[in-house]
Formats: structure tokens, C-alpha cells, sequence
């Protein structure tokens, strides 16, 4: 046998569920189309609020210390709006006892912290640049051709490939996917006032604005909204495009200069129908993808590539770790949160982009509602911190 595991694709997630194996004593190999580019000085247009749970689920990888800490953000306070101007819900992080709600990322930087770990890993072959070609599963292990023409053995392939995963097609599972119709613009600005390390959201007609604090006087903007309004937001000169930013949050952050360039990519709600099949696991994008105005996604994938990690390092009794029965353990796992996630993130989607007074009312009472219970709403802070 060549390998134990073969993990496809080196994203946040394949790469820290590599990491996890570090000391297992198993024989990996990662398969990866493109080495991360080194990160610029400049900020990252994609951002992302890691959960404490993946906080320390990281730090356990020897990666979180690699981070500088002048380059990330920590969100203190979350205040939530709804379309009404009396709609609102606030988070605190000393109300809930906890040091901070999230801690705000640069996915370029997380990246190549990561990478580092990976080079270093005595047990782990990482094989890039390559692109694989071929998969056929078998009963007693997995085949995987690369472009190269290279053939690899495995007992367990774990697909990490992103929401259009190759590895998930080329195993036959299907998976069920839904357009939002929406755009997630992201940029980020300098800020005329300070947020206070508070992290901002407001639903509103035209879709879901967030801005999240960055080190300094600086945000990171997510606008999730139609593909109409998303094309005309991403052709405005830098000065409209502030402007616009800065009215549709209510001016909050006073004055904003932009950093980075607008930049969009499609909404979708996916989900495979299952997460695993004899010989191969889905982690991460490659098994569920999310709307993103929870900001759960990564936290999603990071949770799968912890509990599979460990369910492949209490193999013992197994001795394989493809075994059909340590998969669905790991599915079991991993099944209630992913439905949860779902639910809510696509049931909050379809709320509050309903038309209506009757269900405007309803949505912006339930947001008063929620704030005015602190059991419910430290219930939710905890759920959220993972």
C-alpha cells in the first residue's frame, strides 16, 4: 500500500486535517493543484471570523502562532439589524463570558501558515503541482491516477476540493445545490471612526450588509445581494462605491476610503447526500456549503476536518482507516451540526429576502424578541462559538 490516506486539495480545511494527523503514525500524502501565493502587504479581500473552537482547534496544530497578531481583528460586540429601524439584536462577548466572539483572518495569511506546517510533516508527501485524473474505489483500497500519470494507493481518499469537488463527482455521490440568485461582494476600507471591535450586520432589501472589524481603523465588508445590484456595486468608481457602503450601514464608521478592490463570487446553497462512500470522505466545501451571512462556512469545515481526525485516530479496533464503519461514525458525528447550520443560515436567507408586512414584522419582532432573552441569546453565542 502507498499511502494510509490521501487527502485531495490543500484549502483551510485539507490542510489542517493533514495537520491533525501529523503524529498518527499513518503515511499521508496531499494532492494539490496550486501552491499558496505568499501573502502581499496589501489586505486580503477574503476574510474570514474563525469561531474560538477553531481558534483552539488550530492552536492544538502549532499553526495560530504563525499568524501575526497585528494583522488579525477581534470581534468584541456584534450588533445585528433588521429592516426596521427599531429592529435589533446585540452580542457581547463579556456578557456571554467569553474573550472575544470571533477573531476576524485573512484567508491568504491563514493559508500560508498552514503550508508551512505541511512542509515540515515527516509523515505527509505533498505532491504539487499535480491534478488528478482518475479515481476508482475498491473494497480493500482506493486508486487515484494523477495527470502525471503517477498511481496512488490508499486506504482512504478525503475529498477537500472545494464545492465543485472533483473527488466527490469521480465517486459518484451527488449532491444537492441551490442558487441564491446573489453575489457576495467583499471589499475592504479605512474608517473615519473606530469600530470598537465590533462586528456590524443588516438585513436589508436589497440583502445582507456585514462589516467586520480589521486591526487599526479598518473593516472588511461582505455585501450578500442580487446579481443585479452586485454587478452595478462592483462598476462604481472607489468614491461611489464608499459612499454606498457607508449609507447602507447607516454611516456607523463615519468616512471610508477603500483598501481593496470590489470583489464578487456567487451565493449557492450545496449539499452533499452523504459525506461518505466505501473508501472516500467528504470534509469541508467538498460536502456542504453555506450561505455566508452566519460567517459559519470555514468553522463548518474546520469542525469536519477535527472530528473526522480524530475519528481516523481512534482507528484501533478498526486498524483501517477506510473502514465503512469508521466513516459513518464520522458522518454520524457530523450530521446534526451540518443540518443545523443549514437550516438556519437558509431559513434567516429565505426570512428576511420575503416581501410583505406581515412577514417584515415578524422577522424584525423575532430579532427584538431574541434580544430581549439573554438565555436564548447566550444559547446562540455558544452554539456559534463552536
Amino acid at each position: 500500500m502507498d499511502f494510509d490516506v490521501v487527502i485531495i486539495g490543500a484549502g483551510l480545511v485539507g490542510a489542517s486535517f493533514a495537520t491533525a494527523l501529523r503524529g498518527a503514525g499513518l503515511k499521508l500524502a496531499l494532492v494539490e493543484a496550486q501552491a499558496p501565493v505568499a501573502a502581499a502587504e496589501t489586505w486580503d479581500s477574503r476574510i474570514y471570523a474563525i469561531s474560538p473552537g477553531s481558534v483552539a482547534f488550530l492552536d492544538e496544530l502549532g499553526v495560530w502562532k504563525r499568524l501575526d497578531s497585528a494583522r488579525t481583528g477581534a470581534v468584541h460586540e456584534m450588533h445585528i439589524r433588521g429592516d426596521a429601524a427599531d429592529a435589533q439584536l446585540r452580542f457581547s462577548a463579556y456578557e456571554a463570558g467569553v474573550a472575544e466572539l470571533a477573531t476576524i483572518v485573512e484567508s491568504n495569511r491563514l493559508q500560508a501558515a498552514l503550508w508551512q506546517r505541511l512542509e515540515h510533516q515527516h509523515n505527509l508527501e505533498l505532491i504539487c503541482p499535480e491534478r488528478c485524473a482518475g479515481l476508482q474505489l475498491g473494497d480493500a483500497a482506493a486508486e487515484l491516477t494523477l495527470s502525471s500519470g503517477r498511481s496512488l494507493r490508499a486506504r482512504l481518499v478525503v475529498a477537500a476540493d472545494g464545492m465543485h469537488s472533483w473527488a466527490r463527482q469521480a465517486a459518484g455521490i451527488s449532491a444537492d445545490e441551490k442558487s441564491y440568485g446573489q453575489m457576495g461582494v467583499v471589499a475592504n476600507f479605512a474608517c473615519a471612526r473606530p469600530h470598537h471591535d465590533t462586528a456590524f450586520q443588516w438585513f436589508r432589501g436589497d440583502g445582507v450588509l456585514a462589516y467586520l472589524p480589521l486591526p487599526g481603523q479598518r473593516m472588511s465588508m461582505v455585501w450578500s445581494t442580487p446579481d443585479a445590484h452586485a454587478a452595478q456595486l462592483i462598476a462604481l468608481p472607489a468614491d461611489a462605491l464608499c459612499a454606498e457602503v457607508g449609507e447602507a450601514g447607516g454611516n456607523v464608521l463615519g468616512g471610508l476610503e477603500l483598501l481593496t478592490s470590489a470583489m464578487q463570487f456567487p451565493l449557492v446553497r450545496m449539499r452533499a447526500t452523504r459525506l461518505a462512500a466505501a473508501r472516500i470522505a467528504l470534509i469541508g466545501d467538498a460536502g456542504h456549503v453555506l450561505h455566508p451571512l452566519a460567517g459559519q462556512g470555514v468553522n463548518l469545515g474546520f469542525g469536519d476536518a477535527k472530528v473526522l481526525a480524530e475519528v481516523v485516530l481512534q482507528r484501533e479496533q478498526f486498524r483501517d482507516p477506510g473502514e465503512m464503519r469508521l466513516l459513518r461514525r464520522d458522518e454520524r458525528a457530523r450530521a446534526e451540526e451540518i443540518l443545523a447550520l443549514a437550516w438556519v443560515t437558509d431559513g434567516l436567507q429565505r426570512l428576511f429576502a420575503a416581501p410583505g408586512g406581515a412577514v417584515s414584522k415578524l422577522r424584525n419582532a423575532g430579532l427584538n424578541l431574541t434580544n430581549a432573552l439573554p438565555v436564548v441569546k447566550n444559547l446562540l453565542i455558544r452554539r456559534a462559538l463552536g
